[in-house]
C-alpha cells in the first residue's frame, strides 16, 4: 500500500460526486435518490480513496463497507443528535440520521460492482499469456 496520485481516479470522485449532487439537488423520487445515491456513495467513496492511496480492489472495498456500514449503524444510534450537530444541514445530509437496511443493501450493491467493474477492466488490460511451445 503506497501513497501515490491518481488522476484517473480523481476524475472519476469529481465526476460521481457531481453526479451524486444533482441527484440530491434535481431528483425527488422514490428509487433513484434513495438507492442509486446511496449505491454511488460507495463507489465515491471508493474513487476518493483510490485517488491517493494505491493499493488492492478487494482491501480497498472492503474498508469502504466496513466504514460504510459503521456510518449506518451510527444512524442508528443517532449519532448526529449525540455529537450536538441535530441543527446542522450538513451534518443531517452527509452523515445522516435514520438507519435503514435497504442502504446497507445498497451499499453492498455498490461495492460489489465495483469490485466487478475493476476485475474486468483488470482481466482485460492483463497481456495474455503466451501460447505454450508447439512440440518439436
Amino acid at each position: 500500500m503506497q501513497f501515490r496520485f491518481s488522476r484517473f481516479y480523481f476524475f472519476l470522485t469529481v465526476l460521481i460526486f457531481l453526479v451524486e449532487v444533482l441527484i440530491a439537488l434535481y431528483v425527488h423520487d422514490d428509487f433513484v435518490r434513495p438507492y442509486v445515491g446511496d449505491f454511488l456513495v460507495v463507489v465515491l467513496i471508493y474513487c476518493f480513496v483510490r485517488s491517493f492511496l494505491q493499493a488492492g480492489v478487494v482491501p480497498v472495498a472492503t474498508g469502504v463497507l466496513i466504514f460504510s456500514y459503521l456510518v449506518e449503524t451510527a444512524q442508528y444510534f443517532n449519532i448526529v443528535k449525540l455529537l450536538g450537530l441535530a441543527h446542522s444541514r450538513a451534518a443531517n445530509i452527509i452523515i445522516g440520521n435514520y438507519f435503514a437496511w435497504e442502504d446497507i443493501i445498497a451499499y453492498t450493491l455498490g461495492i460489489i460492482a465495483t469490485v466487478g467493474v475493476e476485475m474486468f477492466f483488470r482481466r482485460k488490460k492483463a497481456p495474455a499469456a503466451a501460447p505454450p511451445p508447439v512440440g518439436k
